[in-house]
């Protein structure tokens, strides 16, 4: 699939540079980079879904309490 961005000149001389020591096209090199930027973006999903209770919060005396309420 085909993306149309914009892109600064000095970006685009910096891909081009990357991909010259790479020996791989700007595309492959832009490629790669979306992929790091998704994995990157998933794991911090997952991490951001660690901890929902807050830091420093008790576990258990949360659950102490809402058990005491039966």
């Amino acid at each position: 699939m085909r993306i149309l961005i914009d892109a600064t000149e000095r970006q685009v001389a910096k891909l081009d540079a990357l991909a010259g020591r790479e020996r791989r096209s700007r595309a492959a090199v832009i490629r790669s980079a979306i992929d790091d930027y998704i994995k990157r973006q998933e794991r911090q999903a997952v991490e951001d879904g660690f901890g929902l209770w807050g830091r420093g919060a008790d576990g258990l005396a949360y659950q102490q309490k809402v058990r005491g309420e039966w």
